[in-house]
């Protein structure tokens, strides 16, 4: 005769399925579950040149931004993958500028393109008075923390620190995931933010006290989260596979803003 299971297991003999506790892939959500795609901004102007891309240091894309967007939007407009998303941005123009090239690709059958709902919390970094300067003129004027030693430290004067960032960043992404339960969002940001999310939502030691994972997220690359009773599953990262065919020049990387 076989044993009953321990209560609370989870475990269910006649359908077959693993215990609860030693399963390795979760049953399928329900229909209250949240998709939230995370798309990073095309090369920008800033990352280019070297300035600190707050709301004064961002002048928008790239021309090859602005293509490897169009890289994206191309496949969305053929797989209809997220049609019928909302659609939000951080407020800096190259995030406004992304959104904006994939908007037609997630409108629903029959309706039109969402509209983009800019939000500062889905911002980088704000850089305080580092915001518009080179990064050879902010290593003058100021003294440049290291957050691997203490992440606590702001920027610049008026800047955020790695943890309060983290802890903005996150929150916004959670204030956007409860406004659309059961929905599918996508949103224009930041590679900073995308790592933010991952060590908010991921079990990473001191993920929320300064831990840095140090991650090379691509331009216009999708990040896939499901948010379900406030648990978040990671099902993509740095998803880019539009961009395979020429997409990086020689010598170009993907610089974190």
């Amino acid at each position: 005769m076989t044993a009953p299971a321990p209560s609370g297991t989870g475990f269910d003999g006649l359908t077959g399925a693993p215990p609860a506790g030693v399963r390795t892939i979760p049953p399928e959500s329900g229909s209250s579950a949240t998709r939230l795609v995370l798309v990073r901004h095309g090369e920008a102007v800033c990352n280019t040149t070297g300035v600190c891309g707050g709301p004064r240091g961002c002048s928008g894309l790239t021309e090859m931004g602005a293509a490897q967007v169009a890289q994206l939007r191309d496949r969305l407009m053929a797989t209809g993958e997220l049609s019928g998303a909302a659609l939000y941005a951080s407020v800096l123009p190259r995030a406004v500028e992304t959104a904006s090239i994939v908007a037609g690709a997630l409108a629903a059958p029959g309706e039109g393109a969402p509209e983009v709902r800019a939000d500062c919390g889905l911002c980088e970094l704000h850089p305080g008075e580092a915001d518009g300067l080179t990064w050879g003129e902010y290593a003058a004027r100021f003294d440049p923390p290291d957050w691997d030693v203490d992440p606590d430290t702001p920027l610049a004067p008026g800047a955020e620190s790695w943890t309060t960032f983290v802890a903005r960043a996150s929150g916004a992404l959670e204030d956007v995931a409860a406004r659309h339960p059961g929905g599918l969002v996508v949103v224009a940001t930041h590679a900073g933010v995308i790592e933010a999310s991952m060590l908010a939502f991921l079990p990473i030691a001191g993920g929320r006290d300064g831990a840095r994972l140090g991650l090379r997220t691509r331009h216009a690359s999708l990040t896939t989260w499901e948010v379900d009773g406030g648990s978040w599953r990671l099902l993509g990262y740095n998803d880019g596979a539009h961009g395979l065919v020429g997409a990086g020049a020689p010598g170009r990387s993907p610089q974190q803003a």
